[in-house]
């Protein structure tokens, strides 16, 4: 190999045993557990070089080395593949998110698998209601003048509100709103759904006209909502596990993630189900999550983005097998909401 060949090795060693060890990587260390065919003298040149670049830093005298966030962009930017998860592991993640029933538990389950597969902070991204469209509204009598509606989207968001007649409805009448409902709104976009909605009671017969208009009230509240700004976090005392990795800043980054609107801005990039996304300490845009790592991947079925997903900690991590679980459990939970 030449010269530049050799020193990313070197480099990719001294990632590989500082996200093991925690310690500063010597020369020594470098040759006794890599084979990279060279003496300790050439390693030391390699990792001067390294040095002067920017990639690797010295953090006490006398000691090791340990990788900056531009030698980890460079290791992550040169992983020619994301090592494939075993048979096992895929297995794993199919037996814990097969049979759940709605999407809050699929949400949830994602973000706890996650959680253990990494050891870092896991979160995942409502599906977003500008994709989202009915699949179906269900009308259920709790009583004579009182009302159960059930929204459901092909996204396997469910929405059940309880709405207050005033007066009491017939089981006809009930089956008529939901006829209505049902016709108007099937294979609707949430954003066009509401705009319909609010048209229903001018248009319909004047003994239904009353209960018609008390549904769509309570309708429209359900079809405005903003899921997309809804986000599930699991984890988070992964995070304690290694305080150093976060010399001083471990708070803010706790209460940076209780920001909704800071975890949604880095999930923002994860639009492509196909790439994982990677941002290093520095390359994040709030201040309070450059000691961190971020990887993230959009979730959905061919052409439709339903989400973001992904890991927040420290830069050290293992990159390569943090990227394999991120778009493994995003693939599960693409398949999962696009085959309800």
């Amino acid at each position: 190999m030449n010269a530049d060949e050799r020193r990313l090795q070197v480099l990719r060693a001294i990632v590989a045993d500082y996200v093991s060890t925690h310690e500063p990587v010597g020369s020594k260390a470098i040759v006794d557990r890599h084979n990279l065919g060279v003496s300790s003298a050439t390693v030391r040149n390699d990792m001067a070089a390294l040095e002067e670049e920017g990639y690797i830093a010295q953090p006490h005298t006398s000691a090791g080395r340990v990788p900056t966030d531009k030698g980890y962009r460079l290791f992550v930017d040169r992983l020619h593949e994301v090592k494939p998860l075993s048979s096992a592991e895929r297995r794993a993640i199919q037996h814990f998110l097969d049979g759940t029933l709605d999407l809050d538990e699929v949400m949830r389950r994602s973000v706890r698998l996650l959680a253990q597969l990494t050891r870092q902070v896991a979160v995942v991204q409502y599906p977003t209601l500008t994709r989202s469209t009915v699949r179906h509204v269900e009308v259920v009598p709790i009583t004579p003048a009182r009302l159960m509606l059930v929204l459901i989207t092909d996204t396997g968001r469910v929405d059940q509100r309880v709405v207050e007649l005033g007066d009491v409805i017939t089981e006809d009448a009930t089956a008529r709103v939901r006829t209505v409902l049902n016709s108007t709104l099937v294979g609707r976009r949430l954003t066009e759904a509401s705009a319909l909605v609010a048209e229903l009671p001018e248009e319909a017969p004047a003994e239904l006209r009353d209960a018609m208009l008390r549904v769509c009230t309570v309708l429209i509240e359900s079809l405005v909502e903003h899921p997309e700004e809804r986000l599930v976090l699991g984890g988070t005392a992964n995070l304690t596990r290694n305080v150093t990795d976060f010399p001083g800043s471990l708070r803010k980054v706790m209460e940076a993630l209780e920001e909704q609107v800071v975890v949604l801005k880095l999930l923002a990039a994860s639009r492509d189900p196909s790439t994982v996304t990677v941002r290093i300490g520095e390359e994040n845009e709030a201040e309070e999550m450059r000691s961190t790592s971020v990887v993230s991947i959009g979730y959905g079925s061919p052409g439709m983005i339903l989400g973001g997903i992904g890991v927040v900690g420290p830069t050290r991590m293992d990159y390569a097998g943090t990227m394999a679980s991120v778009r493994a459990v995003a693939a599960y939970v693409g398949e999962i909401l696009a085959g309800r």
